[in-house]
């Protein structure tokens, strides 16, 4: 008979610090430039040269750190963590392992029953990236690309404290908006901003002793992670059931074929013959810098979801949509802030801006039209200048390029028609061209209407106000 088996999880999570420059030099972080193109001496590991600090990234630690009610070291260090590969260009990485710069803290989630539960973080250190390998199979080579050699990454490393792939989303997504309203990154896992490596062991239920723990690495969504966890949970529990041992190993994840497999057994940290940095003077976290990182910390989603509903009265799943994002609830602040209607400008978020979203298969953050602009478009439609279809229209356009609608609207002659002459001409037009319908509304057929304010609207190439044409085919039957 199998017997019940508990997955054990914990992650090592890499966020990638959203800095103009590397850590340790003054060479460009930008994503998507051509190869090799934003490197120097430093972080190309070339003989001679010193790393110095960009003290934005201690600053990002640190606040990343307080965020997630963690413990800030004040006297900190940096460590050589030695091992070879052609992406890693001095042979050792620059990372912390004796004096991390943040330790003991915890995040609460909200488990799938509707509880909470706190995952605990070991530890927060900074790091830098390592280059990348581009494998050509073409050419049966593989090319170094050192762009991102240097970049800063924090890792945040929890206790093992989930037990389901649920879990562990519901960690990611906490943190990804801790760190995106902080400012720290943009959390892209898509672009490698954030990279989560599962460490996964199974038990019988009732057992202290933890089982035998693997390493998954590649995984670049959340959708990857839930099958990544799904996968290797079941591949652990049939080698136990068969009599085998799991082996301690780091398993790359492929995503296609739906399945791990072995990369190398797990390094110790003695494997990596860690020692102090020689070239870094250990970081002093005084009480006016820690005061002053404190005081800098923004309103957060927790508190900002509880602000909209007592100063905007907005709907609970509006808020909860709003505030998922940073950007866009910046976006929604700062509209408010132009026209005072809270529900127009959340109507205008969760209805044609989630669409066009969706379709485009962007991300939120991505957004790039102004709040003015929005602002802008609800004040045309609530002076009756365009109707809502013209609204729609033109929104799809401010969508795309950040028009001005006023402008956009002048230009294109989309201003509705409130020439009650021109308009009762059309609608005597329509009525003339439509007996049947005209009919039908006569017999009682009250949809009829709708049928002849179609027409109209159509006559008027979409430039009336649909209440004013009701009002006219009403009066005119």
């Amino acid at each position: 008979m199998s017997k019940n088996y508990e997955t054990v999880i914990g992650l090592e999570v890499h966020v990638e610090l959203a800095t103009r420059t590397k850590i340790f030099c003054g060479c460009s972080t930008a994503f998507g430039a051509a190869p090799n193109t934003q490197t120097c001496p430093v972080c190309t590991g070339m003989p001679g040269s010193l790393p110095v600090l960009n003290k934005q990234v201690l600053e990002y630690a640190v606040a990343v750190g307080l965020a997630t009610n963690c413990e800030i070291t004040r006297y900190a260090k940096f460590d050589r963590k030695n091992y070879f590969y052609p992406d890693n260009p001095q042979n050792y990485q620059i990372s912390q392992l004796y004096l991390p710069i943040c330790r003991n803290g915890g995040v609460e989630i909200e488990t799938e029953e509707g509880g909470r539960k706190t995952v605990g973080i070991h530890e927060i250190h900074m790091e830098e990236d390592a280059g990348k390998l581009v494998h050509d199979d073409w050419e049966d080579c593989s090319l170094v690309d050192y762009n991102r050699s240097g970049v800063p990454l924090i890792e945040i490393v929890s206790e093992p404290d989930m037990r389901n792939a649920e879990e562990v989303i519901a960690y990611l997504e906490k943190l990804r908006l801790i760190i995106q309203y902080l400012g720290a990154s943009d959390c892209k896992l898509q672009e490698g901003s954030m990279r989560a490596d599962v460490n996964l062991s199974v038990r019988e239920v009732g057992k202290e002793k933890f089982g035998t723990r693997t390493e998954m690495k590649n995984l670049n969504s959340f959708k990857a992670i839930s099958r990544a966890i799904a996968g290797e949970r079941e591949r652990q529990i049939d080698l136990l059931e068969s009599g085998e041992k799991v082996i301690q190993e780091t398993r790359r994840w492929d995503d296609v074929k739906g399945e791990s497999y072995a990369m190398r057994s797990k390094e110790d940290a003695q494997d990596y013959r860690y020692f102090p940095d020689p070239d870094l003077t250990p970081i002093v976290v005084s009480d006016e810098m820690l005061e002053e990182i404190k005081g800098r910390q923004p309103e957060f989603r927790t508190e900002k979801m509880k602000r909209y509903k007592e100063v905007f009265d907005l709907p609970d799943y509006d808020i909860q949509i709003i505030t998922g994002d940073k950007h866009m609830a910046d976006i929604f602040e700062a509209a408010c802030a132009i026209c005072g209607q809270p529900k127009k400008v959340s109507n205008w978020l969760m209805g044609e801006t989630m669409r066009l979203m969706k379709e485009k298969e962007m991300d939120a953050c991505d957004l790039h039209f102004s709040p003015e602009n929005l602002a802008k478009l609800i004040a045309l439609v609530d002076s009756k200048a365009i109707n809502g279809a013209v609204a729609k229209e033109v929104f799809e356009v401010m969508f795309e390029e950040n028009i001005d609608p006023q402008q956009y609207v002048e230009e294109k002659g989309l201003k509705t028609v409130n020439d009650e002459g021109a308009l009762r001409k059309a609608v005597e037009e329509v009525i003339a061209d439509n007996p049947q319908s005209v009919e039908d509304y006569r017999k009682g057929k009250e949809k009829a209407i709708g049928f002849l304010v179609g027409q109209t609207m159509k006559a008027m190439k979409g430039k009336a106000d649909p209440a004013m044409v009701n009002q006219l085919l009403k009066e005119l039957l």
